[in-house]
């Protein structure tokens, strides 16, 4: 071969091959970057752990989508507005991790949405191990579990704030075996209004299933079934008194209970709030099957106005109570 032609094709190979490893290594950097589960979907950079990608949004608003997995991490978020999506709900299971001794998620940014997510064995040492911890801000929920910990959702006090849950699961939540007090499925500080609807409360291990002090309440179209419920207390507790409406949910009353004296309880603790007009209507309630007792379905330490129609309720159950 003359020697031109043999010193054009050794350099025609050499280019080939530098290209070919080019392009290998633009695939495998491609590859790791997309095998980190952090995805934040505005400018399609990913990251290892939770707390980095939230921290890359910082005080913006960003939507980080999950891939499917148990993870063993949580996240603080201090600003901005963060989106946390599973990419596939159901799939991104958030186990055991608790950040600051309180939360898989402890929120004290502008605003924060959880979608499609499951929080699992969370338990800390004071006994408010929660999937959320809520300190600041508005929260939205959707399709997401929270199940076997110490507490759901957890939050501080902030009268304006908004928080809004829709067809998610709170299953074996709830304690009273600490000194800080009994955790709930859910524990409402004083927020300006919740809003709970087409979710599902069982199993609960102490406690109440929705306990709320905020100024107002919607609860609709939720199950609220404590037949296998141990040493809880009442389904919906609003001691500081709400307006709003409780309306079209089913309650079922467990054998097992700390406090079987009533279903809904309104204003049993310092009053913050005038609950004058409260509406509770179109609920179905009654006992597991086999149990007698008496209970009453809603008592009220107020001495308010509630409005009260349409409620179908077991033998047993006297509609309301003054206490």
């Amino acid at each position: 071969m003359p020697q031109r032609i043999a010193n054009a094709f050794d350099h025609g190979f050499f280019l080939a091959v530098l290209l070919l490893a080019l392009l290998l290594f633009a695939g495998t950097a491609a590859n790791a970057q997309s095998a980190q589960p952090f995805l934040i979907k505005e400018n399609g950079r990913s990251f290892p752990t939770l707390q980095a990608a939230v921290d890359a949004i910082g005080d913006r608003r960003g939507t980080i989508e999950i891939a499917p997995g148990t993870y063993r991490q949580c996240a603080v978020q201090t600003a901005g507005v963060v989106i946390y999506a599973a990419r596939e709900a159901g799939t991104v299971i958030f186990d055991r991790r608790a950040c600051e001794g309180k939360a898989a998620l402890v929120l004290r940014g502008l605003g924060a949405e959880v979608r499609g997510l499951t929080f699992t064995n969370m338990a800390v040492g004071d006994g408010n191990g929660a999937g959320i911890r809520l300190e600041k801000g508005a929260l939205n929920v959707a399709y997401s579990r929270f199940m076997n910990s110490q507490q759901g959702i957890l939050t501080a006090d902030n009268p304006t704030g908004r928080i809004y849950i829709l067809r998610s699961t709170f299953s074996g939540l709830g304690t009273c075996e600490h000194s800080a007090g009994c955790a709930h499925s859910i524990y409402i500080g004083n927020y300006g209004e919740l809003t709970v609807r087409e979710s599902r409360f069982e199993k609960g291990r102490g406690g109440h299933y929705v306990k709320a002090r905020t100024a107002n309440v919607i609860l609709e179209d939720n199950s609220f079934d404590d037949a296998q419920g141990t040493g809880t207390n009442y389904m919906i507790d609003l001691p500081a008194g709400s307006k709003g409406t409780i309306a079209n949910n089913w309650f079922v009353q467990g054998r097992d209970k700390e406090n079987y004296s009533a279903f809904i309880a309104l204003g049993a603790e310092t009053l913050l709030h005038d609950p004058d007009g409260l509406v509770v209507k179109d609920n179905t309630a009654r006992f597991v099957p086999g149990l007698n007792r008496a209970s009453v379905f809603l008592a009220d330490w107020t001495n308010s106005r509630v409005v009260m129609s349409g409620n179908k309720l077991a033998r047993g159950l006297t509609k309301y109570e003054l206490r």
